[in-house]
């Protein structure tokens, strides 16, 4: 119910401390399920005070219970133990503090807490957070390597020492968290991040030496799952614990299986990539070699050829055959114009022959007007008339006369 408030007219702090406790008395008792990250048991006191905390959310509360509740689990329950409790939320109201009454506590077995994996395994993977399509490829050869590993632990100095033997040149950024306990999950996922956010960091490493299933819970946190898929740099899972994967194996790009293969994966061996390169010159070299006998083969065979031996042979061979033609063309050609100067004389005879100046040689005359009109009968002259006669040699004036 909302509260008629302003700033003339407050609710004290008791009232308001007092309707809290109000509406959380009205809560009902749940189950509640976290990791106990504090147990306060004093000697002779009836009441155990502990703080219950999701590893996933980074939140906590405080829980208090009956000694002789807690009694019931102490043997299997201690600090950093995944249980579940039965309890009924209550406000203390002198301080503000808010914290839960549990009637019953019941610690998560190792065969519920896989159970509870397995079934968030399959909700991931039917998100598609698992699929081999959405795994980015690692780089040939990284600059700088983002790693995520314990302080001072076993698994760090596996990476760094394998990963500079194979490669010296290889540089870290290395990020140092808690790898097991209530307060690696927050930790691991805000280094993961940082290192994404750095332009040079090429790829992400996150590992740790083997351990319980408890202890490496935090690695398979649904959480810290969804900060890796959201990562842009690739990420190597490299927990190094073989019966059981932790679910950050599925959702990195790259699953290593211990720390020291790892840094086998993810940078190359200088010696191995030097042989490799020399391997490939050789080939190359082989290869190069190959083509240049190949072709000076192929160059031997065409100059062994006669054309290309002795050009100038074809030419001589062909000399005679050139001549000889020259020769028969010059004869028909000599035969044509002989044949065609025969019947052009015989012709021009022909046609000498028939000429009117041949006609006057035999002592003809042509006789003309003074127009110029050849006379032809008798008929076209007249008395006195005077004509021109032409003959072989010449031409002179005579007249008709009747």
């Amino acid at each position: 119910m909302a509260l008629n408030t302003s700033a003339d007219a407050p609710l004290p702090v008791g009232e308001v401390s007092r309707l809290i406790g109000g509406w959380i008395d009205r809560l009902g008792a749940v189950w509640v399920e976290g990791q106990i990250t504090q147990l306060s048991r004093r000697p002779g006191a009836g009441v155990v005070f502990m703080t219950l905390r999701d590893p996933s959310y980074d939140i906590s509360v405080s829980v208090t219970c009956y000694r002789q509740v807690f009694d019931a689990v102490a043997d299997v329950v201690s600090e950093g133990a995944r249980v579940v409790v039965h309890a009924k939320p209550e406000w203390y109201a002198p301080r503000g503090q808010l914290s839960l009454r549990a009637a019953e506590i019941k610690p998560v077995g190792v065969g519920e807490l896989l159970a509870r994996l397995e079934q968030l395994k399959k909700a991931l993977a039917g998100e598609g957070l698992f699929a081999p399509e959405r795994k980015k490829a690692l780089p040939f050869l990284p600059q700088l390597i983002g790693l995520v590993c314990g302080r001072a632990s076993a698994a760090e100095r596996d990476v760094l020492e394998n990963a500079r033997h194979r490669w010296p040149a290889v540089r870290f950024e290395v990020r140092n968290v808690a790898v097991q306990g209530v307060h690696a999950v927050p930790q691991v996922i805000q280094a993961v991040k940082e290192l994404d956010a750095l332009d040079d960091v090429d790829v992400i490493i996150v590992t740790r030496g083997g351990g319980s299933v408890e202890d490496l819970l935090p690695f398979s946190d649904e959480q810290l799952v969804r900060a890796v898929v959201s990562c842009r740099t690739p990420v190597v899972s490299a927990i190094g614990h073989e019966p059981d994967n932790p679910l950050l194996d599925y959702a990195a790009d790259l699953r290593a299986s211990t720390p020291t293969d790892a840094a086998k994966k993810v940078v190359p061996d200088v010696g191995e990539e030097y042989e490799r390169v020399r391997f490939l010159q050789d080939r190359a070299r082989r290869s190069v070699l190959s083509y240049i006998e190949r072709e000076e083969r192929g160059l031997a065979h065409a100059l062994a050829r006669p054309s290309i031996e002795d050009p100038h042979r074809m030419i001589d061979e062909r000399e005679d055959q050139v001549a000889a033609l020259l020769d028969r063309a010059r004869r028909c050609l000599g035969h044509l114009l002989d044949r065609a100067d025969s019947e052009l004389s015989h012709t021009h005879a022909r046609v000498v022959g028939l000429s009117p100046a041949a006609t006057l040689r035999r002592g003809y005359a042509v006789l003309q007007k003074a127009d110029g009109h050849v006379v032809r009968t008798p008929d076209e002259v007249t008395t006195e008339e005077p004509l021109r006669a032409r003959v072989a040699e010449g031409e002179f004036t005579v007249i008709r006369a009747d």
